[in-house]
């Protein structure tokens, strides 16, 4: 064969396939899978959960635990088959020719060790630098990922650091030793979306520079349409389909790659009639002030919310939108009464109970019911979630058999069996416990629903499932919705209205449609302008290939 000049794939990998233990519900976790990385390239691997994608990035990287076993394939990293590997040369391979970021870096950091000293260790094993060079290495790789103030940051740990921050030590500990292949395993998740797109133009620029392949995993086709050179989608631990990233985004032909590019919320909001109903909640003036210190040590003010004034209809969704630290949950608790607002207004109905005691504020908790981002750290696990779902109106004079008839009625109406009340949280998926968590909620018969990143953590198309049973909810029980977000493209297919904040403050508000096709104020146009993917469109309506 004729040499083409191309450079050689950094990674290979043909039909690999990992066994599942026994009893599972499928044999393998990974079937037949082939790809290819090359020099200079990012290509991302996409599907849903349990699609096998991070089983594929921990079997590269020798990281699969001891009941999933690589039962067949390769794994040629620059023609080197690591699954052939002692368990030493592999622990030789990771850091200097490969290396992984994870998703939440939280909990992939050490929170006894400096950020430092994290990244020197890796030179420490894999190097005879001296301890003096070492320090030289880590401050030049910390500058290179953009780390302001490198001198300083280096000898703080984790949690004095933002996320954005963490991730990018995490970035800095895998590419210390200019490894040939870095695997990004949903490094941007948890991410704000300025945040997202700052690590997602650093990894790109890093890439560019040193020529290195990128395998990256997400569910986010945003990301995807951002970032990609190449797309491999995968379902159930099988390659559905991959091709370049504009044949795959534009012309897919696979019903699921088609099915999970449909699920993408669209950044277009639609056409929504203004709401007329009755005000189910009006903030005015709602500010909530943290102190720390005493008498001798003064310490900190931080001012969580400022003057938030927000005002929600019967029958209303209006979402609050801004990164983390901007004081959205803030605002939320409040309004929940979870927390105790230092000044201002908050009127339920015609009750004001910014301030009410505790024994007053009883009986008005159940007009105001939350739904959080996790599910599963919400429900309690060791009861059934028909007990659950049961407590809080049993708690309030409903009579248990009336309690269970309203609880198998709910679940009936956000799509799961009255037949599996008798379950425990862990025996359901993560987008089945969220809807469990909305059923919890609806069994007060609020007035108004709070739901606080209750769509951040699921695949795009549990998403796309459970943001249509939130818009049917709302009409059934011309509910008033309060949603928290920082995914702009979530807000624009589900808020009549927005808010957004930034740093306490509510900087701008309106009609979703109005405030996303002309924003008024720089912050508002910065977060618009960090969604990624956003010249993509998604959400729209596509014809079979």
């Amino acid at each position: 064969m004729a040499d083409t000049g191309a450079p050689s794939p950094v990674l290979t990998i043909e039909g690999l396939s990992v066994a599942l233990p026994a009893g599972s519900d499928r044999a393998n976790a990974v079937e037949d899978v082939s790809l290819a990385v090359a020099p200079g390239e990012i290509v991302c691997v996409v599907g849903e959960s349990g699609s096998g994608k991070s089983v594929t990035a921990h079997t590269i990287m020798g990281l699969l635990p001891r009941e999933l076993q690589a039962k067949a394939g390769q794994v040629l990293l620059q023609g080197e088959d690591v699954l052939q590997a002692t368990p030493a040369r592999r622990r030789a391979l990771r850091g200097t020719r490969m290396a992984m970021i994870f998703q939440e870096p939280m909990t992939a950091l050490n929170p006894v060790m400096t950020v430092g000293d994290q990244i020197a260790e890796v030179l420490e094993i894999h190097t005879s630098l001296s301890a003096p060079d070492r320090r030289q290495r880590v401050l030049e790789i910390m500058r290179a990922v953009h780390l302001p103030e490198p001198e300083r940051l280096i000898d703080v740990y984790p949690h004095q650091i933002s996320g954005g921050q963490r991730q990018r030590i995490m970035i800095a500990a895998a590419l210390v030793l200019d490894p040939s292949l870095l695997i990004a395993d949903e490094p941007t998740t948890a991410l704000d979306v300025t945040t997202q797109a700052q690590i997602l133009q650093l990894i790109r620029e890093l890439q560019e520079r040193r020529g290195t392949g990128v395998l990256f995993i997400t569910h986010d086709f945003g990301v995807v349409g951002e970032i990609a050179h190449r797309v491999v989608v995968m379902q159930s631990g099988r390659v559905v389909e991959t091709g370049a990233v504009a044949d795959i985004l534009r012309r897919p032909r696979s019903d699921y790659t088609r099915m999970l590019i449909n699920s993408v919320p669209s950044l277009k909001p639609p056409p929504r009639t203004p709401k007329t109903g009755a005000v189910a909640l009006a903030t005015a003036g709602l500010s909530k002030t943290y102190r720390s210190g005493n008498l001798f040590f003064p310490g900190r003010v931080v001012r969580a919310a400022q003057d938030v004034r927000i005002e929600v209809r019967r029958g209303e969704t209006v979402g609050i939108v801004g990164e983390s630290g901007s004081g959205k949950s803030t605002v939320a608790r409040c309004i929940a009464r979870l927390i105790e607002p230092t000044t201002g207004v908050i009127r339920i109905g015609d009750i004001d109970v910014a301030h009410l005691s505790q024994a007053r504020l009883r009986a008005h908790r159940r007009h105001v019911q939350i739904v959080f981002q996790d599910p599963y750290r919400s429900l309690n696990p060791r009861r059934t979630v028909g007990a659950s779902i049961i407590e809080g109106p049993m708690n309030f004079g409903l009579r248990g058999a009336e309690a269970q008839q309203r609880a198998g009625r709910l679940m009936t109406l956000v799509g799961l069996s009255p037949d599996v009340l008798d379950r425990y949280p862990h025996q359901f998926s993560g987008g089945q416990r969220q809807r469990i968590a909305i059923a919890r909620a609806l069994a007060m018969e609020p007035q108004l629903l709070i739901a606080d990143e209750a769509v951040s953590a699921l695949d795009v198309s549990v998403q796309a499932q459970v943001l249509r049973l939130l818009d049917d909810v709302r009409r059934r029980f011309d509910l008033a919705v309060l949603f928290i977000t920082h995914d702009l493209r979530v807000a624009a297919q589900i808020c009549d209205r927005i808010a957004v904040m930034h740093q306490g403050v509510v900087v701008e508000q309106g009609v979703t449609a109005e405030v996303f096709a002309s924003p008024n104020h720089t912050y508002t146009r910065a977060l618009f302008e960090a969604a990624p993917g956003r010249t993509a469109d998604f959400g729209a309506a596509m014809a079979p290939a």
